[in-house]
């Protein structure tokens, strides 16, 4: 280990900055994990951040990757995206055009309709708003359940479970993180998706996620989990 203007670093190799029960670090860790490449983590406590830590990112925000050469890269899909560019071998992304394109639409998809009302509903602050907070979440998930029924249907969707057909890929690597949050959703908020017919692909896929070895590898204990988005959560207990 070595240090630049007093922040450690691994000399010549790859240095992630990260925290475990960050959902944005964990799509970095599971990116590097795929790449099958060694790289050192660095832990940032991020309730006490370490006075070099601007040194690596001025936003004092985990992720950030020190590649090598000694470049810095900051946001989670941005490192995502260069892992698997950097190391094409392990096809994270795929080939075709217009796989990659239905591919990222579908992250945005999930961008849109689950990550941000994770937060809405924990940050409800009356019975009504936690109401129709979970009503939005419900409608996202119904959402995304079907443009993964849809993806199945495809030659590269091949059935299922996962993105790629039995193939955890490039997809759960960006979502996995953010399914496991509904672990502080039913804790906090009693929040639970229906097991319905309407709700079957997405469950199906989040079933998926949490037995496979490359979401279990990455994820936290359920109470620092569950401590660590307390600060998210709005007075309202239910």
């Amino acid at each position: 280990m070595s240090t630049t203007n007093e922040y450690p670093y691994n000399e010549g190799g790859y240095t992630l900055y990260s925290n475990p029960c960050c959902p944005y670090a964990q799509r970095a860790v599971r990116a590097l994990n795929a790449a099958k490449i060694p790289y050192t983590i660095e832990t940032i406590d991020l309730k006490n951040k370490p006075t070099w830590f601007h040194l690596v990112n001025p936003q004092l925000e985990v992720p950030a990757l020190r590649t090598p050469d000694g470049t810095i890269l900051i946001e989670s899909l941005v490192i995502t995206e260069f892992i698997a560019d950097q190391f094409p071998e392990v096809h994270l992304l795929p080939r075709d055009a217009i796989e990659r394109a239905q591919l990222r639409l579908f992250i945005v998809l999930f961008g849109r309709q689950f990550i941000p009302n994770i937060y809405k509903v924990l940050g409800s602050t009356n019975e009504e708003e936690t109401k129709q907070s979970k009503i939005a979440m419900l409608d996202g998930i119904r959402t995304i359940g079907k443009e993964l029924e849809t993806q199945w249907l495809r030659e590269s969707g091949n059935g299922g479970p996962f993105w790629n057909g039995n193939k955890w890929g490039y997809v759960e690597i960006a979502a996995s993180s953010f399914i496991g949050n509904l672990v502080p959703l039913k804790h906090y908020r009693a929040f639970c998706i229906p097991n319905t017919e309407e709700f079957a692909p997405f469950n199906r896929w989040h079933k998926a996620i949490e037995t496979a070895p490359e979401f279990v590898k990455v994820r936290p204990d359920d109470k620092p989990l569950i401590d660590s988005y307390e600060k998210f959560v709005g007075v309202n207990t239910k």
